[in-house]
């Protein structure tokens, strides 16, 4: 595995870059050639459940706080079985303000609405991706997403640039501080029931992350309206990289989709909700109990849309490997120790790639 990690990011982009944002504002028919998915990748072409009554686990977590043993042993199960069956799951009840998640959403939308020359002050390069930016991967004449974004370094605090952040709109710094500092504190409590559920101390995730220095950061992601969106994808098929994402999605306009077997599974968010899914850090320290998903994202000709991925994740120089009271004769260890470093700067030379990802750094048998 190692021959396969370079030590150092290409410091710019293969070609130059082009604003998804900008080109939904002059095609009015068709996508540009670069934009158009190979047939087997593209929405129309893949069998999904859009029923209503077909949706990933939703989870009232106010139960891991009450005094009945019943309810509280319910909720952990109701966890256990989302993280075993799904990967993914929504919750309510999370203790974040509904007001401050409204206004997080609201103030990335007036980003996004800026001026182009504004924006592009904070144009991004693949050096660390942060900023403001139309692609992942590095590969010269890949085919593209529909989307923009903004990321951002959260934590640790030696690595968050407020000369990354936008100066506009004005609110935007100090929203985003109370944002992340809210969310900081909901994955540690997740986390303390991962470890549980997996039949660790309650701690022994977040230990392995580093403690008290686990990293954090910040994808926003802007999904233009596009006039042929049956012919690409605003975010290609991927597991996410990290240990643990928790995307506030909008709840307006239905994108997101998670693989389930051979089917793809539109997720429909409830409001005031928190999209929860598992990454690929926690696949491997669960030698693979927990699995990281494959999951997607459409776009819509009439609506734009905008959701905010929070990227929990382990720091960056630590060996992640398999917990050691998981591995037995009849389950050995799957991966080999590997830093989160080691393994974002693998993700981000190739881009999105499916589960291919993380499966390649199995160890051989």
């Amino acid at each position: 595995m190692q021959k396969m990690i370079n030590n150092s990011s290409p410091q710019d982009w293969p070609e130059p870059i082009i604003r998804v944002q900008s080109l939904s504002q002059t095609c009015i028919d068709s996508i540009p050639q670069r934009y158009i998915k190979p047939l087997s990748d593209r929405p129309s072409k893949n069998t999904s459940f859009e029923t209503t009554n077909f949706n990933i686990p939703i989870i009232d977590l106010k139960g891991l706080y009450s005094i009945d043993p019943n309810e509280k042993a319910s909720t952990f199960k109701q966890i256990s079985e989302a993280c075993n069956e799904w990967g993914f799951f929504q919750i309510v009840n999370h203790g974040v303000s509904h007001d401050l998640m409204d206004l997080a959403k609201e103030t990335w939308r007036e980003f996004f609405h800026l001026p182009m020359e504004v924006k592009q002050q904070y144009s991004n390069s693949p050096k660390t991706y942060e900023g403001y930016g139309s692609r992942l991967g590095v590969k010269k004449g890949a085919i593209l997403d529909w989307s923009d974004y903004y990321y951002l370094h959260y934590l640790p605090l030696s690595l968050k640039d407020y000369n990354k952040w936008p100066a506009q709109p004005p609110s935007c710094r100090e929203v985003f501080d109370e944002y992340g500092k809210e969310l900081v504190k909901l994955c540690g409590r997740l986390m303390k029931v991962l470890s549980i559920n997996l039949g660790l101390k309650e701690d022994y995730l977040q230990n392995a992350f580093g403690g008290e220095e686990i990293g954090a950061c910040i994808r926003v992601n802007y999904y233009p309206k596009c006039p042929q969106p049956d012919l690409t994808l605003g975010l290609s098929s991927h597991s996410d990289p990290g240990g643990m994402t928790l995307l506030l999605p909008d709840d307006e306009v239905h994108g997101l989709q998670v693989r389930k077997g051979d089917n793809w599974i539109t997720v429909k968010p409830v409001k005031n909700a928190f999209i929860v899914n598992i990454g690929d850090q926690i696949q491997v320290l669960s030698n693979a109990m927990y699995r990281s998903v494959e999951h997607r994202v459409l776009v819509n000709s009439h609506k734009e849309r905008v959701s905010l991925a929070f990227f929990y994740n382990p720091k960056s120089d630590i060996p992640i490997e398999p917990a050691k009271e998981l591995i037995k004769p009849e389950r050995p260890a799957l991966y080999p120790p590997m830093t989160f470093d080691e393994y974002r700067l693998f993700i981000r030379m190739r881009g999105p790639c499916g589960k291919s990802q993380v499966e390649s750094l199995k160890s051989p048998r």
